[in-house]
């Protein structure tokens, strides 16, 4: 049997997000504790995600939520990383605050949001490692965490859209 390589996209996209978030489930937690959570966006979901992003770039003025849709929408799917809020009791003062009990409410845990960037440097290098285009968005993750796409609570949201293409749709997007 021949596979050409534009009908098997799809299916290596979807491959590649999975093994972007075992890298990022993997990666190293502050103390141990891990708080990640991960999913992958495709389909129907990819484009309320993309209309989501247009709506809050309206909403806030961004252009750059209406340029970052239209990449949503040209990627095959979407890597998603965030956190659950959980004070690490470090009183590291990381976050703004002498004590983790001075801190106010929605202030994240400084802990919490270096776990997602270990996360999401981990999930982007296993996705260089298999060639293919990727960009950590805040404006996807943004909207992805407005759908609770990740589930109710979890904040700090970042996506990575995944595209296999001759010209990634992520650079010189005008």
């Amino acid at each position: 049997m021949v596979y050409d390589e534009r009908d098997i996209r799809k299916a290596q996209a979807l491959d590649i997000a999975q093994k972007m978030l075992v890298a990022a489930r993997t990666a190293p937690k502050g103390k141990g504790v891990d708080v990640v959570e991960c999913a992958v966006v495709d389909g129907d979901d990819l484009e309320a995600l993309a209309c989501t992003m247009e709506a809050v770039g309206e909403e806030r003025g961004f252009a750059f939520f209406l340029r970052d849709a239209n990449c949503v929408r040209k990627s095959l799917c979407v890597a998603l990383v965030g956190t659950r809020e959980k004070a690490q009791g470090l009183n590291c003062g990381h976050c703004g605050f002498a004590t983790c009990g001075e801190r106010t409410p929605g202030v994240p845990c400084e802990v919490n949001s270096v776990d997602v960037g270990i996360a999401l440097g981990a999930a982007v290098s296993r996705a260089q490692a298999f060639g293919v285009d990727t960009r950590i968005m805040f404006s996807a993750g943004l909207a992805a965490q407005q759908l609770d796409l990740l589930g109710e609570g979890v904040g700090q949201v970042y996506a990575i859209p995944v595209s296999i293409s001759s010209k990634s749709p992520f650079f010189d997007r005008g």
